[in-house]
């Protein structure tokens, strides 16, 4: 079986990514403004043992991401899970899962882009938030259209800067922890002396998981970009692989070292690692993570770009999205798909303005709960792909997902139990509850796209013989 075939979903795309881009596009994705701001939510709910609500959703993560490579890997193409869904589990499995995707990077995209715009404001207070969103918008979009290796180059720096920049807290952390730190002796106590290490007991840390779920959402990426890869099935590999302990480290280990450094009830913990260095004694800590942030913010507006415009180009191949969208530029990337993903993202970015209490309020709080229905098909699918492939195409599975599929089920109970959760855990239900009616806005899509919509085209699946 080869990677791809006539008609596959990425031809008359380049394939100029790097193994390089690829490492950086998976490490970039799990690296992002969630982990430098939004893990505070976490810290201010479950105390020091949100290290441990990190933990439980980063391994459903790498769960996930290994039945991803393992798909991957076997057949590379655009659209990615999507493809993998619509073949395993039927038409309307891939329509929801297409589009549920596109939902999830074009509302990112909006709100990444006024994220950034506070950020620069932070230097410049004086310039209009508007104006900002729109120029960071509008650079980011410059970038996909030029060429996918332009995308590539973005990220890779981008990413770059996180990581080293993570690296660089888990080193200087650790030796102030340590007490290695000149002036100062270990300092451990925080992890226990307000209230001990879980302070409001098991159910903080239990809905604290629920909450970190969306954190992790974009390493997956790197299997879209699989299509767009020089050695796809190399780079995804080894792009997979790279994701697993970097995750915990840099997640459960960064955690740990902020809740260990400043007082997770302390007023300070709004702000962990500008505080966190702060206490450290380093100069200028607000502005240098302030610049960290803003790299990471770039960055997932990058990606959500990237990502939204070649899941949107795969949706067109068998016709759930207009066909005109599937267009290839001179240079080589789908421009109009990119450019609807930049008006939708304008448009959410007007919603912030005009309804900030109920479009955008919508469009916020629904997409973190379509993102934990993606990765719910995702193990899905794998469950019923692997086993065509085990009797279809064997030789395909050179990486292969750990104790299939006993971890699958696994994954498949945790996700089911968390979307359960949620309904339980008060700050979680209205999400929830918009998440579903955002499900229901795609199902009657899905029919009205049955009754008017052109046939899907002929084409070979993720896991059949050609």
């Amino acid at each position: 079986m080869e990677p791809t075939a006539s008609g596959d979903p990425g031809e008359g795309l380049r394939h100029t990514l790097r193994r390089r881009h690829m490492t950086m596009i998976a490490l970039g994705g799990v690296i992002g403004a969630g982990l430098f701001v939004g893990s505070r939510v976490v810290i201010q709910s479950a105390g020091p043992a949100a290290a441990v609500s990190f933990l439980i959703t980063g391994g459903l993560v790498i769960l996930v991401m290994r039945m991803l490579g393992e798909m991957a890997v076997a057949q590379p193409t655009v659209g990615s899970f999507y493809e993998y869904a619509r073949s395993a589990l039927g038409d309307f499995a891939g329509f929801l899962t297409g589009w549920m995707y596109w939902y999830f990077w074009v509302i990112v995209v909006a709100i990444e882009a006024i994220a950034g715009a506070d950020l620069i404001r932070f230097w410049l207070p004086q310039a209009p938030q508007w104006l900002l969103a729109g120029l960071l918008m509008l650079a980011m979009t410059v970038s996909n259209l030029v060429s996918v290796r332009a995308y590539g180059e973005f990220e890779f720096w981008l990413s770059s800067v996180k990581v080293a920049a993570i690296t660089l807290f888990l080193v200087l952390g650790a030796l102030f922890v340590c007490g290695a730190w000149p002036g100062w002796t270990p300092h451990v106590a925080n992890l226990s002396a307000h209230g001990g290490f879980m302070p409001h007991g098991i159910l903080p840390v239990l809905t604290g998981a629920v909450a970190a779920t969306g954190f992790y959402f974009g390493a997956e990426i790197v299997t879209i970009a699989a299509a767009e890869a020089r050695e796809p099935a190399v780079a995804v590999a080894r792009a997979t692989n790279s994701v697993i302990g970097r995750v915990l480290v840099f997640y459960v280990g960064s955690i740990l070292l902020v809740v260990a450094i400043v007082p997770w009830d302390s007023s300070a913990i709004a702000t962990p690692y500008v505080s966190a260095l702060s206490l450290m004694g380093l100069p200028a800590a607000a502005h240098l993570m302030n610049a960290v942030i803003l790299t990471a913010v770039l960055s997932a507006l990058n990606s959500g770009l990237y990502a939204s415009s070649r899941i949107l180009f795969s949706l067109t191949r068998n016709g759930d999205a207009p066909q005109g969208l599937a267009k290839i530029g001179a240079r080589g990337v789908p421009r109009r798909a990119i450019l609807a993903g930049t008006v939708f993202g304008f448009g959410a970015v007007v919603a912030s303005y005009v309804s900030p209490d109920l479009v955008f309020a919508f469009l916020i709080k629904s997409y973190g709960t379509v993102a934990l229905f993606v990765y719910l098909l995702i193990a899905l699918s794998e469950l019923r792909l692997r086993r065509r492939l085990e009797r279809e195409a064997p030789e395909t599975l050179t990486l292969r997902m750990w104790g299939f599929p006993y971890l699958t089920y696994l994954a498949i109970a945790a996700m089911v139990a968390i979307l359960g959760a949620m309904a339980f855990i008060p700050d979680q239900r209205w999400p929830l509850a918009l998440g579903v009616v955002s499900l229901a806005g795609l199902m009657a899509a899905y029919a009205l796209r049955r009754r008017f919509g052109a046939p899907a085209h002929a084409a070979p699946s993720p896991g059949r013989s050609r």
